[in-house]
């Protein structure tokens, strides 16, 4: 039993000094490669497709701030003033979920980061667990700022296309830096399915859902990062 402890011991000491080290690595290194594109990826293959991944990694002073406004607006309005968690959110969707076969998520950007860039898109309580672990790490180690950039970055908006400066050249055929605040909201507003809904070409839906978010981006507090 002792040596099975040392074991177990061994273990989590070596996981936490690798979640640590990869933490601090991609604070200053762009993140090219998840674990949800490698996912993908292996789907395609496995249905004998061509895997296909669009990602074009941008600084967040070369992303339209109507975009930083957008996602915030969208997903996570008290981005810049929680540590990370939204307990009204998280509480909020477990009700729902308990009774509702559509299920609701309550994460913040800063726990939709570390799911993206540290894990797979599986549901269980030991990947939120563990998800929280690294909420934590990179809110302690990154910051808001650099959360948001590789959040921007990183996050699937469309098959295969991943990221904002992706997502821009094929929906609206501009750079990252020049999307409006009406396409800047299309792409936020379709992230909960980005594979399914097309920001290029709206739904009905979509174009419900972006009006609804243009009126809250006027009333949430504009983001703004510290130099």
């Amino acid at each position: 039993m002792k040596k099975l402890g040392r074991i177990i011991g061994i273990t989590l000491l070596i996981g936490f000094l690798l979640s640590v080290f990869s933490v601090l690595v991609y604070r200053f290194v762009p993140v090219f490669i998840t674990p949800l594109m490698i996912l993908r990826s292996a789907e395609k293959i496995v249905h004998g497709q061509k895997p296909t991944i669009d990602k074009q990694w941008v600084a967040l002073d070369k992303i339209s701030p109507n975009m930083v406004q957008a996602v915030v607006a969208s997903e996570d309005n008290l981005f810049m003033e929680n540590n990370g968690f939204d307990e009204k959110a998280i509480e909020a969707a477990f009700a729902h979920n308990e009774h509702s076969k559509h299920i609701r998520g309550g994460s913040t950007i800063s726990q939709q980061t570390a799911k993206n860039v540290f894990l797979l898109p599986n549901r269980s309580y030991v990947r939120k667990a563990i998800e929280a672990y690294f909420t934590l790490l990179i809110e302690t180690i990154w910051g808001k700022e650099r959360i948001m950039e590789v959040y921007l970055n990183v996050i699937e908006m469309g098959d295969g296309i991943y990221g904002v400066e992706a997502a821009s050249e094929h929906y609206f055929h501009c750079h990252a830096s020049q999307l409006t605040r009406p396409q800047a909201v299309l792409i936020a507003v379709s992230l909960p399915n980005p594979r399914k809904m097309n920001p290029g070409h709206p739904s009905s839906y979509l174009l419900k859902r972006q009006s609804h978010i243009l009126n809250l981006m006027n009333k949430i507090p504009k983001v703004t990062f510290g130099k």
